[in-house]
């Protein structure tokens, strides 16, 4: 890992250079810490760490305790450890804000301002954090900084299926969108999806595509009981090369489409079904427990792997690096930081044509894209991934175009500074 990250930093250096952008860009990142665990924890950390490779003054503000924790629908692993990656040692970190302030957003508006950074970066993926991202972007506001929201998406799937939550979400977000100078998206189909809700803003909107999660090797072997046995689990499909195993991995929850996954699998013939394994991991959300339902009663039970819950980043290694083919289902996704763990793998990739997920593999030889709520096309895409089974593809995606997106668009924000 360090030599890549030495790499990615002589990468960023010469890029710079060559951009004639040789000022170090001094930024405050704010997103969710590991309490409260969650693809844009493991997101706010590695793109944290490859700014600072980048010669960015770097420095994290985390929400540490998110909202209530009997709202959160992963309550009962709240606080336990799950991820292995942690911040550089050259990166101040603030742990952080909880979600009813008191003391600890004081403490973060002093560490804002002892940090005297140039840009407040706001990772936005969840209206849970809107009201301390609207204090913060005043606070940044009032001191000179720019700020800029990076947008996941414009709103979590299980907040738009409420009311109260969905108009809550949007008006925020659009007062947030009042005070930034930039903001960054991931796709064009998120580009158009913003541009559809909210219209002309005074706001850049750059756009880049998700950097590469490439944290889960070499890990080694974890002695905790729960986590070997885990292990053991994801590890369970034979590999002896006459075998396929397809893996789904990640929450569970109504718009990823494991339901019909495991509806093709279900209905296969057996000499289809005995050249296959499916492996699923992944937590129930959202009271979404059908693919349980189908699990259990599948007539090929004994060729299915089921880990219901979040495991940790060891176990997340360990059922990458015994997949043959990844499979992404999804009935809709901004984007999909699975994909990206599959794709720095160099996995066959089976995925749906949704959102902006096409554009996140663009480039990349080994996916396979299927339209969404296609049993048939599904069969059929299963069965030409399974034939790339063994083959290694390289990730096209890079950090660095994330952290010059970042310069791209504080750079934007400066000149509206100036101009207000």
């Amino acid at each position: 890992m360090a030599d890549g990250e030495s790499a990615e930093a002589a990468h960023g250096r010469a890029a710079s250079a060559a951009e004639g952008n040789e000022s170090p860009l001094s930024v405050c990142l704010v997103g969710p810490g590991w309490r409260f665990t969650s693809g844009i924890s493991y997101y706010t950390c590695r793109l944290a760490n490859s700014m600072a490779s980048d010669q960015c003054d770097t420095s994290v503000l985390l929400i540490r305790r998110l909202l209530p924790r009997l709202l959160y629908p992963g309550k009962r692993r709240v606080g336990l450890k799950r991820a292995s990656m942690e911040y550089s040692s050259d990166i101040a970190v603030f742990d952080g804000i909880d979600w009813w302030w008191g003391t600890s957003l004081l403490r973060a508006i002093r560490f804002l301002r002892a940090r005297r950074s140039k840009v407040l970066l706001l990772e936005w993926w969840t209206a849970a954090t809107l009201h301390t991202y609207l204090l913060l972007a005043v606070v940044a506001r009032v001191a000179g900084l720019r700020v800029v929201i990076e947008l996941h998406e414009l709103q979590d799937p299980g907040e738009a299926g409420l009311a109260l939550a969905r108009s809550y979400g949007r008006l925020g977000l659009r007062a947030l969108l009042r005070l930034a100078h930039g903001c960054i998206v991931h796709s064009k189909s998120d580009q158009e999806l913003f541009e559809a809700n909210y219209g002309p803003m005074d706001v850049r909107v750059a756009l880049v595509p998700h950097g590469p999660y490439d944290q889960y090797r070499d890990l080694g072997e974890s002695q905790d009981p729960a986590i070997v046995a885990a292990t053991a689990a994801v590890r369970e499909a034979p590999k002896n090369g006459d075998v396929v195993n397809l893996l789904f991995f990640g929450l569970i929850r109504p718009y990823k489409g494991l339901e019909e996954l495991l509806n093709v699998f279900n209905a296969l013939p057996r000499e289809e079904a005995e050249r296959l394994w499916l492996t699923v991991v992944g937590e129930t959300w959202e009271g979404c427990t059908e693919p349980a339902q189908l699990i259990a009663t599948s007539p090929h039970r004994d060729r299915i792997t089921f880990v219901n819950e979040y495991v940790p980043d060891e176990v997340v290694g360990a059922a990458f690096a015994h997949a043959d083919v990844a499979v992404l289902p999804y009935r809709r996704s901004s984007s999909s930081g699975i994909l990206h763990v599959a794709m720095s793998w160099g996995l066959p990739i089976v995925v749906t044509s949704v959102g902006g997920l096409p554009e996140a593999a663009s480039g990349y030889a080994g996916a396979v894209f299927i339209p969404p709520d296609d049993p048939a096309m599904l069969k059929e895409g299963l069965m030409k991934a399974a034939a790339l089974a063994g083959q290694k593809f390289p990730d096209p995606r890079s950090w660095h175009d994330t952290v010059t997106a970042i310069r791209a668009a504080a750079s934007v924000g400066e000149q509206q500074a100036a101009r207000h």
